[in-house]
Order: structure tokens, then C-alpha cells, then sequence
């Protein structure tokens, strides 16, 4: 089984190192800087600016580790999450504080993966592994983010929204950069320029700018609801984070455990049916969401709605890297992240508005609106692209 190669077992540990971190904060950050006295607005503004800095890194990012290797794009990653961990550790006041927030991707909930360098750490990944492996190790890969997620949720309520909770992500960027600095980068083969090189190149470009499109929709969706989901338990339910924290870290897990259950229904039903099958459900738990009459409710209605839209995260990698050639996944990764990105950087700017005003609920139901156009094209454009299928 490719997954117990120890270059691939060391890659995802980092990952695991860091979804505990993230899950942490995706519970305190949001707390901790209202007691700091930020407004929800402020706080959408700071989301926004993180998820636009991380478009902006992105973009070079993945065609530039096709270029020259993948490794020292994600130790870099592991250099700015140290400082923004220390910023975080050294100082309340407003402008570092979110300096640190927009470089470091605090309360985003990234599941562990390298942030805006994450194209270079999935082309790694991808890298090692046979392509029709990719819809259950990418699944596995994810699987392991969202239970480090849930192990830091549960932290976070320990913790509390105090200044403490920096010291976690700290600790992790420090062990990923070790299990990192221990896993070789293989030699990337050059591409070759054969006679119809251009036209499969056009071909998959075509396929690419598809894949943009629909991931506009796609995260403007996650952008309206997942970024105040805590703010919105304290908003709602008047929640605190030793109740919060319980509650997303069995969203994660549910998440995690969806995500493994991804990975075998690609064998059974390919990668892009298994990704309608699951976010099916999980759209339907986005629209009941908002009207849960208790906190109780609510928290299961989000850890359905949580496992079934989440858990296909490593198929839906899947499915973008397995479009291009191997020389080009940098770039693919990049294509698929940026435009699930920058959607996500201007809607929770919205989203903060509307919760601002009391308006509780339309940010939810926007969001599926938006995941429902998406779930309805996916299948029509990818079905004939299902890397499970290939030989």
C-alpha cells in the first residue's frame, strides 16, 4: 500500500502536526479577538485579506515548484506560520495581531494543509503515488487533517480563547519543518515535447479554466458560512468555547471518518460520483442548518453537513490533479486552489456584514445556493476525467 512508504507516512504526519493547530484556532481565534474587542465586520475583513494574501502566494507558488522542486516552497510556509505564531504569542494589539492572522491563516480551518503553499505539498504528494491511487490516498491524506482538526478542537476548549493557544501552532510549524527537512524531493522528469504536445496542453487548459469556474461557486459557498462558524454558535446559542470546541471536534472527526469512506467509494463508484453522492447530503444539512431550535441540533445538523461536504476534499484534489500531465499538477493545484480561494476571500467580508446586521441565516442559505449550482454542473463537466478510471 503506497501510504506506508516513509517518505508519504512523514509528509502526512506534518499534515496531522498542523490540523491540530488550525482546529485549535478555528475555535479560539474568532473568541479571543472579540474579547479583543474586533467587530464581526472586522473580523470578515481580516478573513477576507488572509484568503486574498493566500490567492496572491498561490498563484506563483504552484507553477513555480513545477519548476524548480517541491520542498522548499513547504518550508517556507513552515518559516511564516513561526512567525505569525510568535506575533500572536508576543502582542494583543490590533495591526500585528492581524498581520499575523492574514499571513498565518489563523481560524481558517486550512485541514492541515500547507496554506497558500499547499499546491507544491499536494504535487509532492501526488508525486509518489500511481494516479489511479489518488482518489483514496488524497482521501486518506485528508482523512488525517480532519481528526488532527478535531484533536485541536477539543484542545481549544481546554485552552480557551487566550493568548496561550499561539504556543500550538508553534509547536507544530517546528515538527512538520523536521519531518519535512527528512523526506526527500524526487526529481522531477522533464516534460517531453512530443508532436502533439501543444494540443494536449490546450486540452488540459480548457479543462482547467472549467475547474476554475465551477470552484467559483464552489467557495463562495464554504467563504459565506465556514469561516464564522464559531462566531455564529456564540451568536446563536450563546455557546462559549468549552462547549464550542466539543462540538466542531466531532464535526472533524465526522469529517475525517467521511473522508476515509470517500476514499472507498472511489474504488466502487468512481471519484467524481462518490464527490455528488456525499455533498448531496451535505448540501441538504446547509439549508437545515440555520433553523436548528437548539445548540444540540445544530450541532448535529454541522457534523452531517461538516462529514459529507468536507470529506470529499482529497477526491476533489483528485480529480483536479488527475486533468494534467505530472509536470503540470503544480500548476493544476494552483488553478484548483486560487479559485476556490479568491471567491473565498470576498464573501465572508458579506457574510460579516449580514451577521452584523442580525441577519442570521442568509449567509447559509446563499451558501447553498451557490454549492447547489455546483453539485448540479460537477458530474456534467468531470464525469468523463475520473482519475479512478485510468489504467
Amino acid at each position: 500500500m503506497a501510504t506506508a512508504r516513509p517518505d508519504i507516512v512523514r509528509l502526512m504526519g506534518a499534515r496531522g502536526a498542523r490540523s491540530i493547530a488550525q482546529g485549535a484556532l478555528v475555535v479560539d481565534f474568532a473568541l479571543y479577538v472579540t474579547k479583543l474587542g474586533w467587530s464581526a465586520a472586522l473580523l470578515g475583513v481580516v478573513f477576507a485579506l488572509s484568503i486574498l494574501f493566500a490567492v496572491a502566494v498561490t498563484t506563483l507558488v504552484g507553477p513555480a515548484s513545477d519548476r524548480f522542486g517541491r520542498k522548499r516552497f513547504v518550508l517556507v510556509y513552515e518559516a511564516i506560520s513561526v512567525l505569525a505564531a510568535l506575533i500572536g504569542l508576543l502582542t494583543q494589539a490590533t495591526l500585528p495581531l492581524a498581520f499575523a492572522a492574514v499571513i498565518g491563516g489563523f481560524g481558517r480551518g486550512a485541514n492541515g494543509s500547507a496554506g497558500p503553499f499547499a499546491p507544491a505539498e499536494q504535487s509532492w504528494l501526488s508525486g509518489l503515488i500511481e494516479k489511479r491511487e489518488f482518489g483514496t490516498v488524497l482521501s486518506i491524506n485528508t482523512a488525517i487533517g480532519f481528526f488532527g482538526m478535531g484533536i485541536g478542537a477539543v484542545l481549544a476548549g481546554l485552552i480557551g480563547a487566550s493568548r496561550p493557544m499561539f504556543v500550538l501552532p508553534l509547536a507544530a510549524s517546528l515538527i512538520a519543518t523536521m519531518l519535512l527537512a527528512l523526506t526527500p524531493d524526487p526529481p522531477r522528469e522533464a516534460a517531453a515535447r512530443t508532436e502533439g504536445h501543444e494540443a494536449v496542453s490546450k486540452a488540459e487548459n480548457s479543462l482547467l479554466w472549467k475547474l476554475a469556474g465551477l470552484n467559483i461557486l464552489n467557495g463562495t459557498g464554504i467563504g459565506l458560512s465556514g469561516p464564522f462558524i464559531s462566531w455564529w454558535f456564540a451568536a446563536r446559542y450563546h455557546a462559549g468555547a468549552s462547549a464550542i470546541g466539543p462540538a466542531l471536534a466531532i464535526a472533524f472527526a465526522a469529517a475525517g471518518i467521511a473522508a476515509l469512506t470517500t476514499g472507498r467509494l472511489t474504488r466502487r463508484l468512481g471519484t467524481v460520483r462518490a464527490v455528488v453522492l456525499m455533498r448531496g447530503i451535505g448540501l441538504v444539512s446547509l439549508f437545515a442548518l440555520p433553523f436548528s431550535p437548539s445548540f444540540g441540533v445544530a450541532l448535529v445538523v454541522y457534523a452531517l453537513r461538516s462529514a459529507f461536504n468536507r470529506g470529499t476534499a482529497g477526491a476533489r484534489q483528485a480529480v483536479a490533479l488527475g486533468l494534467v500531465r505530472g509536470e503540470r499538477r503544480g500548476l493544476a493545484a494552483s488553478v484548483n486552489t486560487i479559485s476556490v480561494l479568491l471567491p473565498r476571500g470576498i464573501a465572508p467580508a458579506l457574510a460579516g456584514v449580514l451577521f452584523e446586521s442580525g441577519a442570521l441565516a442568509a449567509p447559509f442559505l446563499l451558501a447553498g445556493l451557490f454549492q447547489g449550482a455546483y453539485l448540479v454542473i460537477y458530474p456534467r463537466v468531470f464525469g468523463r476525467h475520473d482519475p479512478s478510471r485510468s489504467a
